[in-house]
């Protein structure tokens, strides 16, 4: 059994929904974490979950938009993380690569979710992209010693430490799978295998074999089958760690 710790399953992107989630139970996709990132994704997110027991939100404005809809947005996480509605608080954090949004609203708002997240008593999903010096920074002060999830992680070794120092997971995307991901494959057999979980990141980034297509959970199988390979273990184990790993991040028994 397979749990896909981020999947953007309300994007409008995703296209007919139910036969996907079809497909991702056909291929032992037993949970998957759904990112809404904004009010139309939270409002489908919340009617999906009490239509699929299995499926579970999270939820943030990304770094990419808090200029535009951070305030906006904000309000309604809080909302339904107090309501207990959500698994988690994210994706948040700060990307220096794009910078779509400035730096300074960028960790106004991580500080702001940072916040909310040990009021709530809820751990982070961050992205992070050539920012890691300030995301440390801030949750040192802001989250320090509490739960988070680097997810899609791409950065370096020292990076992976820099998260593992702080009892974080790193999520593992199909970029794994990429020709070009060699530094990323040593980060994999690098990181302790309890420290990974895995995702899809639906419906980008999906894994080699089918590049070029929208990504969905149950393309999950490659991503698990590759980090499987570097880790010297078949899939099923490495399918019930990773699981185990996410159970023990998130607290599903905690929603619905």
């Amino acid at each position: 059994m397979f749990i896909d710790t981020h999947a953007h399953l309300t994007s409008s992107q995703v296209v007919d929904l139910e036969n996907v989630l079809k497909r991702a139970r056909l291929q032992q996709v037993d949970t998957i974490v759904n990112i809404c990132t904004d009010t139309s994704t939270l409002e489908a997110g919340l009617k999906l979950a009490e239509q699929h027991p299995w499926i579970y939100n999270a939820a943030a404005t990304t770094p990419h938009d808090v200029e535009k809809e951070g305030e906006q947005f904000f309000p309604l996480v809080e909302a339904a993380a107090r309501a207990k509605k959500l698994i988690a608080i994210g994706e948040t954090g700060l990307d220096y690569f794009y910078e779509h949004s400035n730096r300074k609203v960028q960790q106004k708002f991580l500080e702001r979710y940072c916040t909310l997240a040990c009021e709530i008593n809820l751990p982070l999903i961050f992205h992070c992209r050539d920012a890691f010096e300030d995301l440390f920074a801030i949750t040192a002060t802001y989250f320090n010693h509490r739960p988070a999830l680097l997810h899609c992680f791409t950065g370096t070794i020292a990076e992976a430490q820099g998260v593992l120092d702080r009892g974080w997971y790193l999520s593992i995307s199909g970029i794994v799978t990429f020709k070009k991901s060699e530094e990323l494959r040593e980060v994999v057999k690098y990181v302790p295998l309890d420290r990974l979980v895995i995702e899809t990141d639906t419906p980008y980034l999906a894994p080699m074999s089918k590049r070029g297509q929208l990504n969905e959970p149950s393309y999950i199988v490659e991503t698990a089958q590759m980090v499987a390979s570097l880790k010297g273990i078949d899939l099923s184990s490495c399918a019930a760690a990773t699981s185990q790993n996410a159970k023990a991040f998130f607290s599903f028994s905690k929603v619905h």
